[in-house]
């Protein structure tokens, strides 16, 4: 969802006849005028203490390094003294999510992502993106967005001034769900370019090298063709740093702000900040599950079952998705625990509770009993928007309060030569015998010296990445290879 820009002079200068003039406001960080009539500054701080807390259950939390948040934050709080803000208490997050991202709410809450830190090559890089989103917030672009969308809503669109924003709020009782709905939604082309020189010129003015912006552009771009490559799609199909699209006229401009604004000996502070993400954890934390071959493994919930051979698995949120070149698809997810506990009875839980809408009678339910535990399966033919396939649902019951659930959806062509490979994934799951993953080592972001006759194969080479080794050292160290691989260099690697 994209918020159409709006010409805020235009508004303003409409404005000056109504009873909403109040709402031109300067903006502290252009100096230019803003239309913020329906979000003032009290507000801004309000919706983001509000909104923080669901911000960080719905991205893991933070990720558990006092170290990494302290030298995080440090960056940012000098970054906020060279700003239009400086008396704004603003807060910086390292969230324990694997994902490229950074985003931040109105009232200086600013997050980023460990698997941004762990594609940054450099401090310069890390600060760039830090003072990116400091932009945001000193620019009051949720505000001038919010407003916007309200203006639109009580009639100025009749007038044709303000276009068409999709899912505005319909009342001032919606600012504060506003706030994380704006957070995680792209800005306009120009506030992200506004952005970009706001956070250039915060960087500058503490003597880094504006150049980082463009070269970590430059890392989103070998990320996001990594994705689409696994994906079997192009790479113009993917978002990697979901809350902000990288265009190409955001990297022109960064490399045009790095030949006009570059200060004397400027740095990029790359040794210090390698020494900080040593042992950076890389990928999904473990606690969420994690792969070991074809097994899936939780060691926290105490579960594990095998995928067929074969098959791409994508560890989300709330589920794990899993397909193959087939069209089979595998969901694997987990009741909520209330409504576990009111089911006793899998027939019925599956029949009125889980799938009421495939119309599946009691006596189409088969019970089953898997290593132990309880288990009921039906099964019904879905149309879908890439034909006809047939739709497997397994409930297993590994306690009062637990219903794990699958998923198996089958081309009518696939079903009989999968039904084997998915019969052996039902049978496979069980409960983790204790100890069964402690000698799992997740994998993490180590700092490797090139030694002589190393190169970028042999290095890449150990990484666990398999088919695409060379691509994830390539992404992860860009700028250290930029002019061929030294020896003596220090590189980040991905090791178990």
């Amino acid at each position: 969802m994209t918020f159409t820009k709006i010409p805020q002079l235009s508004i303003c200068a409409l404005l000056i006849s109504t009873a909403l003039v109040s709402g031109c406001s300067t903006n502290p960080a252009t100096g230019e005028q803003s239309f913020t009539a329906f979000m003032d500054a009290k507000d801004e701080i309000k919706i983001g203490a509000e909104e923080h807390p669901k911000m960080l259950e719905a991205f893991g939390g933070t990720y558990d390094d006092r170290a990494l948040a302290a030298y995080v934050n440090a960056i940012g709080q000098r970054m906020v003294a060279k700003s239009e803000l400086p008396d704004l208490k603003f807060q910086f997050f390292v969230l324990n999510d694997d994902t490229v991202n950074a985003f931040a709410l109105p009232g200086g809450y600013v997050y980023i992502s460990r698997g941004l830190v762990a594609l940054a090559e450099d401090e310069a890089e890390l600060a760039g993106v830090i003072g990116h989103e400091i932009g945001h917030v000193t620019a009051r672009h949720s505000a001038q967005r919010y407003s916007s969308a309200m203006a639109t809503n009580i009639g100025l669109t009749a007038v044709g001034i303000l276009g068409s924003v999709l899912g505005a709020p319909s009342g001032l009782g919606n600012l504060a769900s506003f706030g994380a709905q704006a957070a995680l939604q792209s800005y306009s082309r120009s506030q992200e370019l506004e952005a970009d020189k706001l956070g250039v010129r915060y960087m500058t003015q503490l003597g880094y090298d504006p150049s980082a912006l463009g070269d970590f552009f430059s890392k989103l771009d070998a990320h996001t063709t990594i994705h689409a490559k696994k994906a079997g799609q192009s790479a113009d199909k993917f978002n990697i740093m979901q809350t902000h699209p990288r265009t190409s006229d955001r990297i022109n401009q960064a490399k045009i702000l790095a030949k006009t604004e570059t200060p004397p000996d400027a740095r990029r502070d790359r040794q210090p900040f390698l020494s900080q993400i040593n042992g950076l954890l890389f990928g999904k934390d473990p606690k969420e599950g994690f792969m070991k071959g074809d097994t899936f493994i939780h060691p926290t919930l105490g579960f594990k079952f095998d995928y067929p051979s074969g098959f791409k698995v994508n560890n989300g949120k709330t589920q794990v998705e899993a397909t193959d070149d087939k069209g089979t698809t595998i969901i694997f997810d987990m009741e909520s625990p209330k409504v576990a506990t009111g089911m006793p009875d899998l027939t019925s839980y599956i029949s009125n509770q889980w799938g009421p809408q495939l119309k599946i009678k009691p006596e189409e339910v088969a019970q089953l009993t898997i290593n132990g535990l309880p288990a009921a399966t039906a099964r019904a033919a879905v149309n879908t928007n890439k034909g006809p396939h047939e739709l497997r649902m397994l409930a297993i019951r590994a306690a009062r309060d637990r219903l794990y659930r699958f998923i198996f959806l089958t081309t009518t062509e696939a079903t009989d030569k999968m039904s084997v490979a998915l019969r052996r994934t039902t049978y496979s799951f069980n409960l983790l015998k204790p100890g069964e993953a402690d000698g799992f080592q997740p994998p993490r972001i180590r700092i490797k010296t090139v030694k002589p006759g190393e190169s970028e194969a042999s290095i890449a080479a150990q990484m666990p990445f398999d088919n695409y080794n060379d691509d994830w050292f390539r992404a992860l160290n860009l700028n250290a290879i930029s002019g061929g691989l030294a020896t003596g260099e220090k590189v980040k690697v991905v090791a178990n």
